[in-house]
């Protein structure tokens, strides 16, 4: 195999636009000396809550613990239902059974591969607690629809905007629309931090107080423990780094509208390939540029692509109704089944240069030639 030559992330060139940057806010919060809830995770929790608009932003130790956070803070346990899609991180379903409660999967638009609205009310049961949508490689699902649906059925909605910071549905950000938005941090992320980080918003004064208090071990004061909780507090350094990072973030993010608007003329031309399908009323992120790939083998694509130097990820290669512990149910999930079958993430960032574009198409090509 060769030595992959444009990976499917860099972040180089944003850790030397803002070396000098990050290279201050380290050396403040190490002679500072409060690397536990320091002043600059108040700051960044303050910053985040004024971009998106909400009253509540709680710094946490990862996207995975904001679902979890935002589904105990709802009630939500054992016997409880909650509807999701299956093309998905496994920590999206995962959050669920921390709760004692069962996912129940509704298969996705094949255009957006969001959770497919118009299957969801066919899913509620008088056990359905929750729904979370997963607005699915940077572009929000249908929330409009869904947000009617779960206020005429009392249900609450968490969005999964792991993946979408920044991103848009008709003006609103996401993780804003529901009770609570969860959002992670890792470096692969738009907004990532340099090791794991996450964080919840939320406009619901319970739910933030709620958050607040399980992330530091069920307490409001050290010692006065409330309720069993857990140890998901947002390291300072790494709320610092996020701090650097966040003013960049709508450049960022019409950079990479940019980058795909580029690859969707370059691609335009290869049949067997659709380019992602950004809805009007959204605003797509691109936090990952995944396409399908038709009447051809997509594994051998991504092998010969790999010999050719282009690093390409699988987004999501099993979904999650077919995964070990949910054998025996019978999911019929075809839409989520192919996906998985087609889809290929090519290199995404938001400075690539035109030229790398220009190289991975042409080595696309040649691979589905190869390929076909």
């Amino acid at each position: 195999m060769s030595e992959i030559q444009i990976p499917i992330l860099d972040l180089s060139t944003e850790v030397e636009l803002l070396w000098d940057e990050l290279n201050a806010a380290f050396q403040a919060v190490v002679r500072d000396g409060r690397f536990i809830m320091g002043p600059q995770v108040r700051e960044f929790e303050a910053a985040v809550a004024a971009m998106l608009g909400v009253k509540h932003v709680i710094g946490l130790n990862s996207g995975t613990d904001a679902l979890v956070l935002a589904l105990r803070a709802l009630g939500v346990g054992a016997g409880d239902e909650v509807i999701t899609t299956p093309f998905s991180f496994f920590a999206t379903a995962e959050a669920i059974h921390h709760m004692g409660a069962r996912p129940i999967f509704v298969d996705i638009d094949p255009q957006t591969f969001n959770i497919d609205v118009a299957q969801v009310a066919a899913a509620i049961t008088p056990r359905t607690r929750a729904i979370i949508p997963v607005h699915l490689f940077g572009q929000m699902a249908d929330m409009d629809e869904l947000m009617h649906l779960a206020r005429q059925r009392g249900i609450a909605v968490v969005e999964d905007a792991a993946q979408a910071f920044g991103a848009t549905y008709r003006g609103r950000y996401a993780g804003t629309m529901g009770v609570a938005g969860a959002f992670s941090a890792y470096p692969t992320k738009n907004l990532g931090a340099y090791g794991d980080a996450g964080f919840l918003a939320t406009n619901d004064d319970g739910v933030a107080e709620a958050v607040s208090m399980l992330r530091k071990h069920g307490s409001r004061r050290k010692y006065y423990n409330e309720a069993v909780g857990y140890n998901s507090r947002l390291d300072t350094l790494q709320a610092a780094i996020l701090q650097v990072k966040l003013p960049h973030i709508p450049e960022w993010n019409a950079l990479r509208r940019a980058v795909a608007a580029r690859y969707d003329e370059l691609l335009a031309t290869m049949p067997q390939v659709v380019t992602p399908f950004a809805a009007p009323e959204r605003e797509h992120i691109y936090h990952q540029y995944t396409i399908r790939l038709k009447g051809v083998d997509r594994d051998r694509v991504k092998a010969l692509l790999a010999e050719a130097g282009i690093g390409t990820m699988v987004y999501y290669p099993v979904p999650l109704h077919q995964l070990p512990m949910y054998a025996g149910q019978d999911w019929h999930l075809p839409q989520a089944a192919q996906a998985a079958r087609e889809v290929l993430s090519l290199p995404m960032w938001p400075h690539i240069t035109p030229e790398q574009q220009q190289q991975v198409a042409a080595a696309l090509r040649q691979a589905i030639a190869a390929a076909g």
